[in-house]
């Protein structure tokens, strides 16, 4: 998979977008300003660039422009911004950004802004993706929940009423007991299923289950479901 550098000054940022990323099998550097991003860029040539616009130091448009220049813009770089106007990313689009995505930002544009920027290093025709407020310029419309750390608190989908788990995944519940009590049970054989057969992969887990990711880890280190189990099973099977 791709070699992909975030800068964001955000440690929750930072970590949250680097789960997601190793868990689609890429390797992530990670930098809080733009001194260790102009390090990290000298050490390994990334195949992109998640770049945070609104950073202490120097600010990311700065530091694109200062690759540009130095014809160290060689990748794909996606701008990222919850405070940015139009012309601050129409203006990072004409030094060289490949796109520009507006925080808090969702997973699936996450995941479609990479697909797209690692495309396009490869050769491969894709149209840009700018992910904007109303009114702001073009929008792309991926009714999703949002993928922030403030999201972790609000919660997620409810569960499916019913759930099909298959004749190799039965389970026997004892009801004579309190309906919590139950019902956490019920909930983690759910996840150990789902986490099984998906491989230990956080991103499809959550795709199945209709959680938000940051409510997902929560969900499965309150009833102590053990994340490596999935990975183990599916390594075993192979």
């Amino acid at each position: 998979m791709a070699n992909i550098l975030v800068v964001d000054d955000e440690l929750g940022i930072r970590d949250l977008l680097s789960e997601i990323l190793n868990d689609e099998g890429h390797s992530v550097e990670l930098a809080e300003n733009a001194a260790q991003a102009r390090a990290a860029r000298q050490r390994v040539r990334p195949d992109l660039v998640l770049l945070d616009i609104w950073m202490p130091d120097t600010d990311g448009v700065t530091l694109l422009k200062e690759w540009s220049s130095s014809g160290l813009l060689s990748m794909p770089v996606v701008m990222m911004s919850g405070h940015a106007t139009i012309e601050t990313a129409v203006e990072a689009t004409k030094i060289g950004a490949h796109s520009f995505l507006e925080k808090p930002i969702t997973m699936q544009k996450l995941l479609k802004a990479v697909e797209a920027g690692l495309a396009r290093n490869s050769g491969q025709a894709t149209p840009t993706l700018v992910a904007r407020k109303p009114g702001m310029g073009v929008v792309v419309p991926l009714p999703v929940q949002e993928l922030t750390v403030e999201a972790a608190m609000t919660g997620g989908q409810s569960l499916p009423a019913v759930v099909e788990m298959g004749p190799q995944a039965r389970q026997v519940f004892e009801l004579d007991k309190p309906l919590r009590d139950a019902r956490d049970e019920f909930e983690k054989c759910y996840f150990e299923f789902h986490l099984a057969k998906e491989g230990g992969s956080m991103t499809r887990v959550a795709e199945k289950t209709g959680l938000e990711r940051t409510h997902l880890y929560r969900k499965l280190k309150q009833l102590g479901v053990d994340l490596s189990r999935g990975k183990r099973n599916s390594s075993s099977a192979a």
